[in-house]
Formats: C-alpha cells, structure tokens, sequence
C-alpha cells in the first residue's frame, strides 16, 4: 500500500509522527509512506490554495518533502507533481487538538482529505482531542488505536468522494470506551473572538479565538462521543448542498414543481 501523510500543524509536529507510525502499520513492510507536508503551521487554513504566489518544495529525505504551501496545496503537490503514482491512502492529521461539529469548516486538517476525496483516493482526516488543562496532546492515543479504526472502517466501506473525520478522545489508550460512528456536531456556543494586544511600540495587534462553554449535545454526534470516551467516526461528503431546503424552495418558487 502506498500511503501519503500530511497535516495542517506543519513538518515538525508530534502529531505528524503519530501520523507516520500509523501509515507505517497500514502500509506494511512492502509499502510506501510519503510526508509531504507544510513548512510552517497552517491551521485554520481550510481548503485555501495558493494561487497568488510561488509553491517553495523543500526535500528532507527520500519520500519527505516540505511546502511552502497550505495543507491542500500539499496534497496536490504530492498526487500531481512528486508520486509517480497515486497514493491508495491519504492520512491527513494527526491534528494537535480536535475538529468536531463547527471546526470542520475552518480546519487545514479536514481540507487536506476534502483534497484527497476530490481526486477520488480514500482519505482520513484524523485529530487527537486535549483539555486546556494539558500542555500537550496524548498523542498515543491516535497512535494506539488509528489503523484498527481505519482499517475497520475501509474494509466496511469503499465508497468514492467521502472522507473520515476521525476524533480521538482525551484519555489514556486503554480508556478508549468504544468506537461511535457518528454525524457532525453542533455546537450550542461557539463564539468566535478577537483579542486586541499591544506590542512593544505602542501599536496594536490581534488574536483571534474561540470562547467555548458547557454543551448537551445530542447522542450521536461527535461532540457526545469525544465527551464519552469514544472515539469519533464521521463521514463527511463534498457536496454541500441542503437537499430539505432545495425541495422547499422549488416547491415555493419554481411553478414547473407544482404543476
């Protein structure tokens, strides 16, 4: 198997390690592992490409590359330019924090997946969830359970253009309760912020962030499953259309619906 990791949080991030280990478990001794990931942290980054300005590759070793570029400039770099052939895999994580419910849209982690699913190659976009009480990520979360989960979940399912958003929760590995295949999230307060600082020449600069509070979500979303130990399966599609409200709006406004 040939399999392709990448990230949003850059190619010095623990989690992308946790990634490799993965990938080295999927793909076998017989396989490929390739890294092409960003040079700097893209988080928040979505699917954004850089269509204004030069792509910079950096190689680091045989099969790892750097890119001056954000997460889906990443795996375009990798598919159309560095693999000679397409990887059978797209591993895309493992993020430092979780994105679940509203984070989806913003996150450089599920955007590298989107990227994959778009091209029609399976694609997992895998995070590991932590409280603000630790400094970092337990990582061996992820590490511990991630190609059981991804391994269950493609010999269940091979359909094309649909991505997996994994979420690993917070605990040690062997307090994993279960797996919950799950839908999105959302969240009851999820109120984006901006903090004003001052630097050292009296000028002002800003930082953008998120004020969270006690939720009660619904039982099968991913934002209960994280809470409960679980870890979180999502299948996410491309298509974003809201097929309820379309059927409403022909019925109201196209007179071909109701005749």
């Amino acid at each position: 198997m040939r399999i392709l990791v990448t990230n949003d949080d850059g190619i010095h991030a623990e989690g992308l390690r946790a990634a490799e280990a993965i990938a080295r478990d999927l793909a076998g001794e017989d396989g490929e592992v390739w890294v092409v990931a960003p040079h700097d942290e893209q988080s928040g980054a979505s699917r954004s490409l850089s269509l204004s300005m030069p792509i910079r590759l950096h190689a680091i070793a045989a099969r790892r590359f750097a890119v001056r570029g954000t997460p889906a400039d990443c795996v375009i770099m990798a598919v159309r330019h560095l693999m000679t052939e397409p990887p059978d895999l797209i591993l895309s994580g493992v993020n430092r924090g979780q994105n679940l419910a509203d984070d989806i849209t913003y996150s450089g982690t599920i955007a590298a997946a989107m990227e994959g699913a778009q091209l029609g190659i399976p694609a997992f976009a895998l995070s590991q969830c932590y409280g603000i009480e630790r400094k970092e990520a337990p990582f061996e979360v992820a590490t511990h359970h991630g190609a059981a989960v991804i391994r269950a979940v493609m010999e269940a399912c091979r359909s094309t253009g649909v991505l997996f958003n994994i979420n690993f929760p917070d605990c040690a590995p062997e307090q994993v309760a279960g797996i919950s295949l799950c839908r999105q999230g959302k969240r009851d307060i999820n109120e984006l912020i901006v903090e004003e600082r001052i630097d050292l020449r009296r000028r002002p600069y800003y930082w953008l962030g998120f004020r969270r509070g006690v939720e009660r979500p619904p039982e099968d979303t991913d934002l209960y499953a994280i809470t409960h130990r679980l870890i979180a399966v999502t299948p996410l599609q491309m298509n974003l259309t809201h097929e309820q409200v379309l059927k409403t709006l022909r019925r109201a406004l196209d007179p071909a619906a109701g005749s």
